[in-house]
């Protein structure tokens, strides 16, 4: 459960811990409140991935804020629900806006992440930590958005490799139809270079609830592997229909299906191979992984620690960094905010991540894992 004496939660019906409660950093009696938004899929089939980010995020800003990072300041986070739908995100974000928050940070949607550039850029509020690679919103003319994971361009680099040494050449992209051409294209120019071609594209609903359709596309393409650029749900369903047909080829995801899908793929005993944008969660010998294990038990003692609440994680001790490299030039403002992250360069115990006037990525870090039949990461 959460620890009622640092966060304030809305309403009755949602202290009972329902994954979409807006949660609140109470400002306790210190005098300074660093207030900073996110929205996030804490319903719909992303609910897990964003309460996970989310939760990261306030094993960060919780930590911090004992440790009084800034003196007599406190970390706040408005996290408030979206469902993963773009119209919800943009008007959370603007609400942001409107309060006076520091940054938005940790939007869980990269398609919801996009259609909320042209308030953002207009407004030159930051955009921390997008738990997303999404190539829409990685755009170099971009002077607002900051991220602290490698995108989605890495990923497919990294994923054709191993697609190429096993000899595969029938190859089968299934994509999410809201999200930008920008990664279809990423991913086309990932394979060509490697010689390849894509053998069947299919693009579904996030939310959708049957994808009897996308697994009968996929599976009349007499396909050698598949490769994954949605949230889990789809593909967890997707990877039982085909393995009901024995299906003999290989399941790559990008690191987009987050911890949920490990799980998923362990319970099923069904193997898949996955792209990594953080370090593995349980390498406790890295001093980040180590202080995230303990600052997330402190905020969440039922959580568990996996790769999506790591980067929750890290994005929160990239907002405390820059606000503390704010805070040595007076008060911290939006602007001032801004500045600091736009030079930030910090080392978090094992994990980099350094902000450039020609790069708004913070890290390329890809670390390509196998999750075989019980659940273990191997490779």
């Amino acid at each position: 459960m959460i620890h009622r004496r640092r966060f304030l939660v809305a309403t009755p019906a949602l202290a009972a811990g329902a994954l979409g409660a807006p949660f609140v950093h109470r400002a306790s009696a210190q005098s300074v409140v660093l207030k900073f938004g996110q929205s996030a899929s804490l319903t719909g089939g992303q609910a897990r991935y964003g309460a996970d980010v989310r939760d990261g995020i306030l094993a960060a800003f919780d930590a911090a804020s004992r440790a009084e990072v800034i003196k007599g300041g406190r970390f706040e986070l408005v996290a408030l629900d979206d469902g993963g739908e773009k119209d919800r995100c943009k008007a959370n974000v603007k609400g942001f806006i409107d309060s006076g928050a520091l940054a938005v940070v940790g939007l869980t949607s990269g398609a919801a992440a996009e259609a909320c550039l042209s308030i953002t850029e207009e407004a030159h509020i930051p955009v921390v930590g997008t738990a997303s690679g999404n190539m829409g919103v990685r755009d170099p003319k971009l002077t607002s958005v900051y991220h602290v994971r490698a995108g989605y361009d890495e990923e497919y680099r990294r994923m054709v490799h191993y697609v190429k040494d096993f000899g595969m050449t029938r190859v089968g992209y299934v994509r999410l139809k809201d999200t930008s051409p920008a990664n279809e294209k990423a991913m086309e120019a990932a394979l060509e270079a490697r010689g390849i071609h894509l053998t069947e594209t299919v693009s579904l609903d996030r939310n959708a609830k049957n994808f009897e359709a996308e697994a009968k596309l996929l599976l009349a393409g007499n396909l050698q592997c598949v490769l994954f650029t949605t949230n889990a749900a789809p593909i967890v369903s997707i990877v039982e229909l085909m393995a009901r047909e024995r299906f003999a080829g290989f399941y790559f995801s990008s690191s987009f299906a987050g911890q949920t899908l490990i799980d998923a793929m362990s319970q099923r005993g069904i193997s898949i191979i996955m792209s990594q944008v953080m370090p593995r969660p349980n390498a406790v010998a890295l001093p980040v992984v180590k202080a995230f294990q303990q600052d997330l038990a402190a905020v969440r003692k039922d959580a568990k620690p996996g790769y999506t609440n790591l980067e929750g994680y890290v994005a929160g001790r990239v907002v405390v960094e820059a606000t503390r490299a704010a805070a040595r030039g007076g008060p911290v403002t939006r602007a001032r905010f801004r500045e600091s992250l736009a030079g930030l360069g910090v080392d978090l115990g094992g994990y980099p991540v350094q902000f450039a006037s020609t790069s708004s990525s913070g890290s390329r870090l890809v670390d390509v894992v196998a999750i075989d039949r019980s659940g273990r990461l191997i490779g």
